[in-house]
């Protein structure tokens, strides 16, 4: 299991895009959650935090270690996501990865977030 805090600094007059990029996010929560199997993605959560007048993203999640990319993704709303990143996020200032310290998960919790197999993995 990975679990990853990733901060993106946000494109200088981009917030207005941001908003609507969340905006599109929450009105389509079903399609949201179609692609997190795929992905492995156990949980995503996105924070926003401005600091002396610049705009971050924040990205944490807990994902499998064999999920698929959002970049190796099909599906329409995966497309319209990188559309959003890429009118959104400055890559021109690197991404930072926060390092985790410690991670308590109940254990039943932990059991739960297991890749689903399919019928013909079972057999």
């Amino acid at each position: 299991m990975k679990i990853e805090l990733t901060r993106f600094r946000v494109r200088e007059n981009a917030q207005s895009i941001v908003d609507e990029w969340m905006q599109f996010l929450n009105s389509n929560a079903a399609a949201v959650r179609e692609t997190l199997e795929p992905e492995q993605m156990y949980v995503e959560t996105i924070f926003s935090e401005t600091i002396d007048g610049v705009d971050y993203l924040y990205w944490y999640s807990v994902q499998g270690e064999d999920g698929a990319g959002v970049a190796q993704s099909d599906h329409w709303l995966d497309e319209k996501h990188i559309q959003f990143w890429r009118a959104c996020i400055d890559d021109t200032f690197p991404a930072e990865d926060l390092t985790p310290r410690i991670t308590m998960i109940p254990e039943r919790v932990e059991a739960a977030m297991k890749p689903l197999t399919t019928s013909a993995e079972k057999n």
